[in-house]
């Protein structure tokens, strides 16, 4: 059996009410993915950092995960040919 590491990297800036996030997925054969995701705090709102990251963080995953997904769809019809469906 062989054991298998991937690392995520997760950058966060903030720049007033907006929260950008970026999440990169790093394999050991030296393939980068990367996702992104935003959140804007309601001016309404009281500031709360946390939940800015969480939910720009949280949205960068998600969109990691979907190029993720597309990428192993794209490696999968390599090998086996488009599908009919």
């Amino acid at each position: 059996m062989e054991a298998k590491q991937w690392a995520v990297q997760v950058y966060i800036t903030e720049e007033g009410n907006d929260t950008s996030a970026r999440a990169v997925l790093s394999t050991r054969d030296k393939t980068h993915i990367t996702g992104v995701g935003h959140a804007r705090r309601n001016p309404a709102d009281q500031p709360v950092p946390e939940i800015g990251d969480e939910l720009a963080v949280a949205r960068a995953l998600t969109d990691l995960a979907n190029r993720l997904l597309a990428v192993s769809s794209e490696d999968i019809a390599q090998f086996t040919g488009p599908t009919s469906w």
